[in-house]
């Protein structure tokens, strides 16, 4: 080995953070392997690549016995002893047996060896720097799409979209950005894979992390997140400054805020409720933007049963059930919900909700007629 290939060593080592030690004991390693095949023997052979010197020099290793039956693995101790004295049974003689052509094997074998630890390396940082980001999100370039999957472009590294994590009518085009939530790191043999997801509950968390500063400082604070992804969300808040409207932070000046993470989500309706410690009060939180009259638990059971005005019922419900069923993941509650009239059918007694609850806000896309003064 030249001066030119250990200089070449102590950059790689510098830039790629690679030890060069590492890559002194894999040259050694390979060229062990390199020795056998090319001069096609079975012998137990060691390689020494001088760390100042870059000389290379390949010895046999031969075990000390009385007798010898495997010549090319044992040396009698008769023999040994004409070398050292002191040798007994059961050492290892070391013999010098370097080829005059291993020059240019040696050479060959190194630069692969260097090659295939530089990448990977760079596949372990890569993995690294992803597996700290799982359940974070990230900002991708679109690339192409192969069977369904959608590769993005990280930068350092592509992502899979699967077509499960795909939002329904999402589009995409070569080159445009999106925003995504990594879901897995995985370490396979061709490199990290990444894993990510546009229906995850988690992206809605994290966009309106970023466009809040003050769920980012933590003065409001996400309590749960309910999603069908691509059609309508709902998020309840909390906050831990009596001071701060955590449903106003959320939705921003004019709604700037709230309006920025449906750009996100291509329109994606989002609901924005207060959390409350009290289920009840949280239970008719999470059917905004319907108004809720009575609410009745049945711990045991986890449910709880609410009343509504007649004309509220549909809204309640929501179409195909939306709205009641969002709600129940936000709050982990199964609700019952029955109007007045069926309420009075059964016999049930109306108990009004508590009166100063907050209604909740819904985006500009989720406007309902006969909202009350102040929602959105």
């Amino acid at each position: 080995m030249n001066e030119e290939f250990l200089a070449a060593l102590q950059a790689i080592e510098k830039e790629k953070e690679i030890r060069k030690e590492t890559l002194f004991e894999a040259i050694e390693a390979a060229l062990v392997s390199a020795y056998k095949r090319n001069f096609n023997t079975a012998a137990n052979v060691r390689v020494h690549l001088g760390r100042e010197s870059g000389e290379i020099k390949v010895y046999t290793r031969l075990s000390v016995v009385e007798e010898v039956t495997q010549p090319q693995l044992e040396i009698s101790l008769a023999e040994a002893r004409k070398l050292d004295p002191a040798y007994q049974p059961g050492d290892v003689v070391e013999k010098e047996v370097t080829p005059k052509n291993f020059g240019r094997i040696a050479a060959q074998t190194a630069k692969q060896v260097v090659i295939q630890r530089i990448r990977e390396a760079e596949r372990e940082l890569v993995f690294d720097e992803y597996i700290d980001r799982e359940e974070d999100i990230i900002t991708a370039i679109v690339q192409r799409m192969e069977q369904k999957n959608l590769i993005v472009d990280l930068g350092k590294a592509e992502a899979v979209l699967a077509p499960t994590e795909q939002m329904p009518g999402d589009e995409y085009r070569q080159g445009e950005r999106i925003k995504a939530y990594i879901t897995e790191v995985r370490r396979t043999s061709k490199g990290p894979q990444i894993y990510i997801s546009r229906t995850h509950p988690g992206l809605l968390k994290r966009l309106f992390e970023l466009e809040v500063p003050e769920i980012f400082d933590g003065t409001v604070e996400i309590k749960s997140v309910a999603r069908e992804a691509g059609y309508r969300s709902k998020l309840a808040v909390h906050s831990r400054n009596k001071d701060v409207d955590p449903v106003g932070a959320c939705v921003g000046p004019k709604g700037a805020r709230v309006q920025s993470v449906v750009n996100e989500l291509r329109g994606e309706k989002i609901d924005i409720v207060k959390w409350d410690e009290n289920p009840e009060i949280f239970v008719a939180n999470a059917l905004s933007p319907a108004k809720v009259v009575s609410v009745r638990l049945q711990e045991d059971q986890k449910v709880a049963s609410v009343i509504v005005p007649d004309h509220q019922l549909s809204l309640a419900i929501g179409k195909e059930g939306q709205n009641a069923r969002l709600a129940a993941k936000l709050t982990g509650w199964k609700i019952d919900i029955a109007s007045e009239s069926q309420a009075a059918d059964r016999g049930l007694t109306v108990r009004p909700a508590d009166p100063g609850r907050d209604e909740g806000v819904t985006c500009p896309e989720n406007n309902v007629p006969g909202l009350p003064d102040g929602m959105i």
